[in-house]
């Protein structure tokens, strides 16, 4: 069994970048997922898939991943697309490329 450590991208609810600089070890599922036949939840007996523990840097969820044993994989964090800064009075500039209409 092995473990997943990541960073959390930020929330599409977020403009900054609070609380993204955490890193993330969750255990892989060692057993699928079934449906309850009486109410149709999912449920799992597979107590290690709800762990979740949050280290400040990579290095210190790489260590604590070495000191128990526990095989992991590093995926690593993708940077966002920089978009250009724009007001709202550049969409009425007269030295706008693209006509501005309705």
């Amino acid at each position: 069994m092995g473990a997943r450590i990541y960073s959390p991208a930020k929330t599409a609810m977020q403009s900054g970048t609070a609380k993204t600089g955490t890193w993330i070890l969750e255990f892989e599922q060692e057993q699928p997922r079934r449906i309850e036949p009486l109410m149709g939840y999912t449920s799992s007996s597979d107590m290690k898939s709800q762990i979740r523990m949050e280290f400040p840097t990579l290095d210190a969820a790489r260590a604590f991943a070495e000191k128990e044993g526990i095989a992991y994989t590093v995926q690593v964090k993708r940077e966002a697309k920089r978009r250009r800064a724009m007001t709202y009075s550049e969409n009425f500039s007269f030295h706008r490329s693209i006509p501005w209409t309705h």
